[in-house]
């Protein structure tokens, strides 16, 4: 994975880490929904004073491979792209880094979404442009 044009620092807060003192697994998700917000208006996807249903987006598939500890009192570069866009679907890959060591790569898949109609949508063609 290169060439990530997009990234968000977050700090660890002590709520996130597990038992062992190690950021807890599920936190490395709700990182990369931060980072993957940000994304989404930096590219001009969505407006944050927008009702959160018109983001038109819903998760459909997350992944990631975790590679070292990440401790309190470090931050973790959350780094996102957009790796493919299908039909109604978009895969975003990202890279997390803690003093620019790699400690985990994730993957979502991202359908489009009609919050009113509760149904995908094939993906905007303006959201093409944009990305």
């Amino acid at each position: 994975m290169t060439d990530f044009r997009f990234s968000v620092p977050i700090a660890v807060r002590y709520g996130d880490l597990d038992p062992q003192g190690h950021l807890n697994h599920a936190k490395y998700f709700t990182y990369m929904e931060q980072a993957r917000f940000k994304y989404l208006v930096a590219v001009g996807l969505w407006d944050e004073s927008q009702d959160f249903n018109s983001v038109g987006q819903i998760v459909a598939e997350a992944a990631c491979s975790y590679q070292r500890p990440v401790l309190i009192g470090q931050t973790v570069d959350v780094a996102v792209r957009t790796a493919r866009l299908g039909t109604k679907s978009m895969a975003l890959e990202y890279r997390l880094t803690v003093d620019g060591a790699e400690v985990a790569l994730g993957r979502t898949v991202q359908v489009a979404y009609d919050y009113v109609a509760h149904q995908s949508i094939p993906v905007p063609s303006e959201w093409r442009a944009k990305i």
